[in-house]
């Protein structure tokens, strides 16, 4: 009897555990969210197959030096968010949601530093895009101005609308990893399902720098 019941205990403790629903949920959600930007992606193809002379001569007024360094910034800032997670998933070694040493020390940042970081990049991101908006308004592209400009700021604009929304969810992780007295499962959790987001929303920006700033 005691040797069967261990077996039973060994093969419950060697099962493999169930994923994460809260995570799942995410990525049909972000799947979703991806066929809405395809359909901007397949707006935009087909207005540009159907008047061409209007993006040749618009697209000139696009400041590429610029764009690809706020590209650059957004990328970095998924890095930087995927090490503020590492800092609170579970590898045999207590979660770190918070510094342990100097603000100058990058080695005992924890989530909420490296989390922070991210934000602020992104928050960069959309002043940047917001002063390149300033820009095309002057050179008298605007959302009603021609197909290109409905197309550029609507595809641009949604895009900038889920960067915000992820800047406010760094900010609601970060408080929480001030305020929970013990920073565990649950909130590592937000946290992972922060960073797919945050790399969702990088990933469609490179695919739109691509289709917008070099395929011109």
């Amino acid at each position: 009897m005691t040797t069967a019941t261990s077996s039973l205990s060994t093969q419950a403790h060697s099962s493999p555990r169930r994923p994460n629903m809260v995570a799942v949920g995410t990525i049909v959600w972000l799947s979703s969210e991806l066929m809405f930007f395809a359909a901007l992606f397949a707006m935009y193809f087909t207005l540009r197959a159907a008047v061409p002379e209007v993006w040749a001569h618009d697209t000139e007024a696009l400041n590429m030096p610029l764009a690809l360094v706020n590209s650059l910034i957004l990328v970095a800032s998924s890095f930087t968010c995927q090490i503020g997670v590492a800092k609170v998933e579970s590898h045999g070694k207590p979660a770190q949601p918070r510094r342990t040493g100097s603000i100058w020390d990058l080695k005992n940042w924890g989530m909420a530093e490296w989390f922070f970081l991210s934000f602020f990049m992104g928050a960069i991101f959309i002043a940047v895009q917001a002063f390149e908006y300033t820009e095309l308004v002057h050179e008298g592209i605007t959302l009603a101005s021609s197909a290109f400009g409905s197309v550029f700021f609507l595809t641009t604009g949604f895009h900038g609308l889920h960067v915000i929304g992820g800047l406010i969810a760094f900010l609601l992780i970060i408080g929480r990893a001030y305020m929970a007295r013990n920073f565990g499962a649950h909130e590592a959790t937000s946290a992972v399902v922060v960073s797919y987001y945050w790399h969702f929303v990088d990933v469609v920006w490179v695919a739109l720098f691509l289709i917008i700033y070099v395929i011109k």
